[in-house]
């Protein structure tokens, strides 16, 4: 039996704070899988973490982040096709943002969510390579999609450390795990040492020199006057998150499973993971406004995946975006559109091919708190010849009630699944 993987990125809510997306959305073909289904509920990480998309995607593929990972600095720059010097540069996650120029205060950590990924590459090569003027430091600047980037700091002379705190307020770095703040100030943060080595106080003087050569080249670039121009915000600022010295070194997925698994991936963490997993890939374009045929070009990668492939991993970011942004409609349209354009025609393409489906997520964005949360997310698995447990819909209040019952971590989640299905 074969099994499609489907992670819709950030697609829970917290059922107390009200009706969830999923319950709003009418989305007649996930309810049926429900209907169809095992279910139960999964901490994608762990209670009390309200993870990134890394960490939780490392997890719900069976690897425990606590344990063997190495932040996702490292893995953004696998996915933008980067190496790293170990123990001479260290990698950010990097987000283009605007900040007043006076005050420092951050207006918007990712300029409207508007920028486009050209005008991203343009500011990109105008600050790739600058000299950091200590050290014998420098950056290596390489934008990817949107307002998203990735950020190498090194040193030419001397070793360094990954062990730096984020100039991105929003997240806070414990050991290689980034967790998303319910709250806090909207500043630049300053990068600090997180121990007293002389390699760390050393990268967090580079990284605070970076901040401030770079913000002072991007005030009045000319992409940021265009965009000024036609009344949107500049992006006059990169905020760093996430630092890594090292790629991940972890065991093969298809030698960990003794299966072969392939990937759609559409963003670079996920094409990094990919990649570090030596997953059989199929890297699909970034989103458009036109969803019909994204997910048709998203259904054929993962039918031609399961062709060759046990198990095909897809993750789809359609809703994380606007559980970010408080828009509860624009989620719930997110959840109908993947309905209607991906499970519903997967669902007919599999019939009767004897393939099992698993349906989850990385993690909560419940647009009521606008950022990841540790909420539990909902867990389905339609397999032919298994009975499920008879649900109405998939919800996450209808999902708890199933019998998969309560995952603490999502690296428990996959070698349950595989058991059930091989039974």
């Amino acid at each position: 039996m074969k099994l499609v993987y489907l992670v819709l990125d950030g697609v829970a809510d917290r059922p107390e704070d009200g009706p969830t997306s999923l319950e709003l959305a009418k989305k007649p073909f996930l309810d049926r899988v429900a209907s169809l289904s095992k279910c139960g509920l999964m901490y994608t990480v762990g209670r009390g973490v309200a993870p990134e998309s890394d960490a939780a995607v490392m997890s719900i593929l069976g690897y425990d982040p606590h344990k063997e990972y190495t932040g996702r600095g490292p893995v953004e720059a696998v996915g933008a096709g980067l190496d790293l010097r170990e123990d001479y540069e260290v990698a950010f996650r990097a987000n283009f943002a605007t900040i007043d120029p006076q005050s420092k205060r951050i207006l918007d950590r990712r300029c409207g969510r508007n920028l486009t990924s050209e005008e991203a590459r343009e500011l990109a090569r105008t600050v790739d390579g600058i000299d950091l003027g200590v050290y014998g430091g420098y950056a290596r600047v390489v934008a990817t999609v949107g307002h998203r980037a990735v950020v190498i700091i090194g040193s030419r002379s001397h070793r360094v450390s990954d062990n730096v705190s984020n100039t991105d307020p929003a997240y806070e770095k414990r050991g290689y795990v980034s967790i998303a703040k319910p709250s806090f100030e909207p500043y630049v943060a300053e990068a600090k040492p997180l121990d007293d080595s002389e390699e760390a106080k050393i990268m967090a003087t580079l990284v605070n020199r970076f901040t401030e050569k770079v913000t002072g080249i991007l005030v009045d670039h000319a992409v940021n006057q265009e965009r000024r121009k036609y009344g949107k915000m500049p992006a006059n600022v990169i905020l760093l998150r996430d630092s890594g010295g090292r790629i991940p070194r972890l065991e093969e997925i298809n030698k960990k499973f003794g299966l072969k698994f392939g990937a759609v991936a559409e963003m670079p963490v996920e094409i990094g993971i990919t990649r570090i997993l030596k997953m059989d890939m199929v890297n699909v374009p970034p989103p458009t406004e036109n969803k019909a045929k994204d997910y048709e070009i998203r259904l054929d990668a993962t039918l031609k995946l399961l062709e060759r492939n046990d198990i095909v991993y897809v993750h789809l970011k359609g809703p994380d975006e606007p559980g970010h942004d408080g828009e509860v409609e624009k989620k719930v349209e997110s959840i109908e559109l993947i309905d209607k354009y991906y499970v519903g025609p997967l669902l007919e393409k599999i019939r009767d091919k004897g393939v099992a489906l698993l349906v989850t997520a990385d993690h909560a964005t419940p647009y009521t708190r606008k950022s990841h949360t540790d909420d539990p997310v909902p867990v389905a698995l339609m397999a032919p010849g298994m009975s499920g447990d008879g649900l109405g819909r998939f919800t996450e209040r209808e999902c708890s009630r199933g019998s998969l019952g309560v995952f603490q971590h999502g690296y428990e989640l996959l070698p349950k699944i595989l058991e059930i299905i091989r039974k």
